[in-house]
């Protein structure tokens, strides 16, 4: 089965805890602060694997979560970072955030890495709290949460030259002739259900990368018929070929065949009327083939390239071939998204359920208590250690300089309070 997207879950490692340690000396119970640091926690790491051709792997696991970090240990020990979780997956993913609907990698070199969800920062132990007024702090941070991501991954092939045209119009055949591929070829619509690559290489040594790609029909850039399982593989093409059955053989007019193919490419994606288009009139070897090219070029509008070929007694394919290749010299490729935007997504932390306006959110339970969530508090509350005073007493402090207390009072909130964050209860202290 040939899979080309799939929604999966990535987590990236929690950094590890920060202790509280410290030195002991001979005649003080207690010496300065040893608590060591956190290891980081393991980010979860895309890579491109050029034996792979499918995300079919995808359909097995759908989790992914990195290990966590070392925790802090004493005598000023840090804890070890955790390695990283690499992921492997074909040339032409695109990872999409489904949260936020951004592109955050488009992995298509051989070994080329994207971190999709990194890994938190350790938490820090409390040689990092020492002060004058403080030597001796009880006090360390637990690691940060690893960010967490639903992400949507979706194959585009990459080909140099995609075949387009109806379904049964010969693309599979002329495909097979071209080059060593074996695409299944039969009379009837959707033979081809999964889109097959072949290295074609031309009399005078030159060679590209050619994809016969399912059949379109009217309406596939909303999805009917195969829709987007074809749409999405010619986006990284160069150059379309067009193919189109001159024979007419099952009653189409074939230009209305090349007028709804085009409209189905402009109504999914403005930006493929761009690319440089040949005409194939295949099946010229057929009666009636040679009277509807005539009809064809008179109706023809668009200064388009036309070659008749057949693909099954291999008339003109050497002419063809040397034309797509003139043309491929000539063309540049056609980046799908914008390297900066997808810097700035990825640069980006989005954590599952952020709140991306405000650092937190204050609403009512059924049960009159007051509800505090938001990204930014609920990792706050996750990196503090709550069996110790102080951190609690900073745990409060940091609450405070958001604005909770404030915005709790304004909500009406009296000592005495329930105050739920996540899945625990505090009372409130006017």
């Amino acid at each position: 089965m040939f899979v080309d997207q799939v929604k999966v879950y990535v987590k990236g490692g929690d950094g590890g805890n920060g202790m509280v340690a410290f030195r002991r000396e001979k005649y003080e119970p207690m010496g300065g602060p040893a608590g060591g640091d956190g290891g980081k926690g393991a980010s979860v790491i895309f890579m491109v694997d050029e034996g792979l051709r499918t995300l079919m792997d995808f359909r097995y696991q759908r989790h992914f979560k990195a290990q966590r970090g070392e925790n802090g240990m004493s005598k000023s020990q840090h804890g070890r970072g955790a390695d990283d979780l690499i992921i492997k997956v074909p040339p032409g993913t695109v990872v999409t955030d489904e949260q936020t609907g951004e592109v955050i990698a488009d992995l298509v070199q051989n070994g080329q890495k994207a971190v999709i969800a990194k890994g938190g920062r350790g938490g820090r132990g409390n040689i990092r709290f020492a002060t004058p007024a403080n030597p001796a702090p009880e006090i360390a941070e637990n690691g940060e949460p690893g960010q967490e991501r639903d992400v949507i991954l979706e194959l585009k092939l990459l080909a140099d030259v995609g075949l387009v045209g109806f379904p049964n119009v010969g693309k599979s055949t002329l495909l097979s002739v071209v080059s060593a591929a074996k695409p299944k070829i039969a009379d009837y619509h959707f033979t081809t259900i999964k889109p097959n690559l072949g290295v074609v290489q031309t009399d005078d040594d030159r060679s590209f990368v050619m994809a016969d790609l399912p059949g379109l029909i009217e309406g596939a850039h909303e999805g009917i018929g195969l829709g987007h399982q074809f749409l999405r593989h010619v986006e990284r093409t160069r150059v379309i070929v067009h193919v189109i059955d001159m024979s007419a053989a099952e009653g189409r007019d074939p230009y209305e065949d090349f007028i709804t193919i085009n409209e189905e490419l402009e109504k999914y994606n403005l930006r493929l009327m761009e690319r440089p288009q040949i005409i194939v009139a295949n099946k010229m070897d057929m009666p009636e083939a040679e009277g509807n090219l005539e009809e064809f070029q008179a109706k023809l509008q668009e200064d388009y390239p036309i070659f008749p070929i057949s693909a099954l007694t291999r008339q003109g394919l050497r002419q063809l071939l040397f034309a797509i290749a003139d043309k491929l010299e000539v063309t540049p490729e056609f980046p799908l998204y914008d390297e900066i935007d997808i810097e700035k997504a990825v640069n980006r932390v989005v954590y599952k359920h952020e709140e991306t306006e405000v650092p937190f959110t204050i609403t009512r339970a059924p049960d009159g208590s007051f509800v505090v969530s938001g990204a930014r508090v609920e990792r706050l509350f996750k990196m503090t250690d709550f069996s110790r005073e102080e951190s609690v007493r900073r745990f409060a402090r940091q609450l405070r300089s958001l604005g909770v207390d404030n915005a709790l009072r304004q909500r009406g909130a009296k000592d005495g309070d329930t105050v739920r964050l996540l899945d625990y209860e505090f009372e409130f202290l006017d």
